[in-house]
């Protein structure tokens, strides 16, 4: 059985719609993606020039250096060990090398809950990368699922994040909890925990000021917060989850390490993919940070943040080649 047909029978469980929202939002970073199908098509001979062809166009989707290199050194050993001779029978090991990479060791998939009580899931990121939009989908998808839900504005630093927030919470049927703009993050956390046991809430959702000006003092803020809510919650956060822009491509990865392992980081959401053709970078980001990625953000509407699917997201970035291969074997 080829791995694209292997590849649709993993994802036919999924529904349609989920699918369609990932080849859909993932359309211009299919666009750069393309190259790579055309490479395998265009050129019979895997050679030299075929390796550095490849790794050009894979740079230049996003991928990351370190990844591409990584990637090209496993499918020089695949050429060698299966002793291929085509280009075109590389090309499903490329995808099931990336399906791999993406998958990590598959335990960390889905959101990490308590099942003892409250779980907490705390948000960081810098300015503009979607932090608060992404905390209001979320909030939206747990209530969805019948979750008592609670808005913790731990973000007092930045004007107007409080009242973003706000907006949010009344826009998904969720109170937040909030001091005045420039109060101490961690007293607002401590207000947050206290209602969300006295309200019997099943999820509290805490958003943080996004500033890297100031490393040092975002990080002390940050260790700070995570005593407070242990100190509450014993095993809070449940979740840390790092917001990053796709649209900056490199950049997204150079957040992620300036955040590093200090901020107690435990999984990434990649948001405005849509508007990207750098989608890339989720693999690299990916394979370098060794990080899962919980959600990635396909669009503007309330159910586009999706859980991250390493089969959806290899499947929608060849849909056209998977789409030949389907009508090839029917003929």
């Amino acid at each position: 059985m080829s791995f694209f047909k292997k590849l649709k029978e993993a994802i036919s469980s999924k529904t349609e719609a989920v699918t369609s929202k990932f080849i859909g939002g993932l359309a211009k970073t299919r666009d750069a993606f393309g190259k790579v199908g055309e490479l395998f098509l265009r050129r019979k001979k895997i050679d030299e020039a075929f390796f550095e062809e490849l790794e050009e166009i894979l740079i230049g989707a996003d991928v990351g250096v370190n990844t591409v290199m990584a990637l090209i050194d496993e499918l020089r050993a695949e050429v060698k060990k299966r002793k291929i001779e085509e280009a075109s029978e590389l090309q499903p090991i490329l995808s099931e090398k990336l399906v791999e990479m993406l998958r990590g060791s598959g335990e960390d998939a889905g959101l990490r809950s308590n099942p003892n009580g409250i779980t907490v899931i705390l948000f960081v990121g810098v300015n503009g990368v979607g932090k608060t939009t992404t905390i209001g989908k979320l909030a939206w998808r747990y209530k969805q699922q019948g979750k008592n839900v609670l808005l913790a504005a731990g973000d007092t630093f930045r004007a107007g994040a409080i009242e973003q927030l706000e907006v949010w919470g009344q826009r998904v049927g969720v109170d937040v909890i909030k001091q005045h703009s420039g109060s101490d993050p961690a007293a607002v956390m401590f207000d947050a925990v206290q209602a969300a046991k006295q309200r019997n809430v099943d999820v509290l959702i805490c958003d943080t000021a996004g500033r890297l000006q100031n490393k040092v003092n975002l990080m002390e803020e940050l260790s700070k917060i995570h005593r407070v809510i242990q100190r509450e919650i014993p095993g809070a956060p449940h979740e840390t989850l790092l917001v990053l822009d796709a649209t900056t491509g490199q950049n997204a990865l150079s957040q992620a390490k300036l955040f590093g392992e200090k901020s107690g980081v435990t999984g990434l959401v990649l948001t405005k993919l849509d508007g990207t053709a750098k989608g890339g970078i989720v693999i690299a980001i990916r394979n370098e940070l060794e990080l899962p990625v919980k959600f990635v953000g396909l669009g503007e509407k309330m159910d586009d943040l999706q859980e991250f699917d390493a089969d959806q997201f290899v499947h929608a970035l060849f849909a056209g080649l998977v789409q030949n291969e389907s009508a090839e074997e029917n003929t």
